[in-house]
């Protein structure tokens, strides 16, 4: 499922000058402390998912050779092995289970134990999902995108009527929202019609964030020394 069609954006700016005094023998409003500007601003930003596991039944021994020689890590490699007894005989039944943080050396792995091996395996599907450090930086990515999506447009309206930029003397989240990054246990193991690429959209995390700002209002911009 395609994610939802981000909202369409908003842009909220305030000038506030100091006020001009009030006619002689009229009483004005009070005087402001100085000269700020006020100034919305918002991000979004997406995550692909960064881990997925991926199950191999059968010829243990080759698949975890295979995995170590093209450096996936002995703790990303969990085996088991689970023993029956039929009729007169014993039967044992193995599975690998490799997580992959590198989604082309998972499709190189697979695609050599299919072609060495061919019907003397089982691969599962990969299901693809995201650690906590993952989202957290994304967390914090969409944040500070917002930050200076905010101070970016405070520059341009102070440089609109001549002025420049100080200092932030407020900085405030609003809203922060978070969706997609999960798929339904159920359906991520009976559609085996989706390609990779499906499954990793389908995975997708997406998070926006708001913040309000107030920025101090220097004076008259220097154009010497204008930043652009």
């Amino acid at each position: 499922m395609a994610p939802p069609a981000p909202p369409p954006s908003r842009l909220f700016a305030e000038l506030d000058l100091a006020p001009a005094p009030a006619p002689e023998g009229r009483v004005g409003p009070p005087a402001l402390p100085g000269r700020e500007v006020h100034v919305s601003g918002s991000a979004e930003l997406s995550a692909r998912p960064d881990r997925a596991p991926v199950s191999v039944s059968r010829r243990l021994e080759y698949i975890t050779h295979s995995a170590r020689l093209r450096g996936v890590p002995e703790e990303n490699m969990t085996v088991t092995e689970d023993f029956s007894r039929v009729e007169n005989t014993y039967q044992m039944e193995a599975e690998v289970c490799i997580i992959f943080s590198d989604f082309g050396k998972m499709q190189n792995i697979c695609n050599l134990l299919i072609e060495k091996l061919g019907t003397s395996v089982t691969i599962s599907p990969p299901h693809f999902y995201h650690t906590p450090e993952a989202i957290d930086t994304l967390r914090r990515q969409v944040c500070v995108t917002a930050v200076g999506n905010t101070r970016r447009k405070a520059q341009e309206v102070c440089r609109l009527f001549g002025q420049a930029l100080g200092k932030p003397l407020l900085i405030k989240e609003e809203e922060t929202k978070e969706w997609g990054g999960h798929i339904d246990s159920h359906l991520s193991h009976s559609a085996d019609s989706q390609t990779l690429q499906e499954r990793i959209q389908n995975a997708t995390a997406y998070a926006s964030c708001r913040v309000f700002a107030v920025f101090e209002i220097k004076g008259k911009e220097n154009r010497r020394n204008k930043v652009l």
